[in-house]
């Protein structure tokens, strides 16, 4: 994920000026880098290293979504709607 990206998906889910890692921040940019890894995988179908960390960061997402769901539900209906998620 480029910086100027990174930096976007902060700005757009933030909840406050200064929040750089709320889980929704941190859901946000595991899904943009999921989302690069899974297009990654469809062109080199052998590379099992990238495999691996495709499957760690869909793994930290589910936890951090679990997290989410478990202490602010209304936050997370919003948030998987917002990245466009199914749950």
């Amino acid at each position: 994920m480029k910086k100027e990206q990174k930096e976007a998906t902060i700005k757009e889910f933030q909840r406050s000026p200064n929040d750089v890692g709320s889980v929704e921040v941190q859901v946000a940019l595991a899904t943009g880098r999921i989302v690069e890894l899974t297009e990654h995988m469809k062109i080199h179908k052998k590379d099992f290293s990238t495999r691996r960390g495709l499957v760690r960061q869909v793994n930290h997402r589910r936890n951090l979504l679990n997290y989410l769901q478990k202490r602010d539900y209304e936050r997370y209906i919003t948030l998987i709607r917002k990245l466009g998620l199914r749950r």
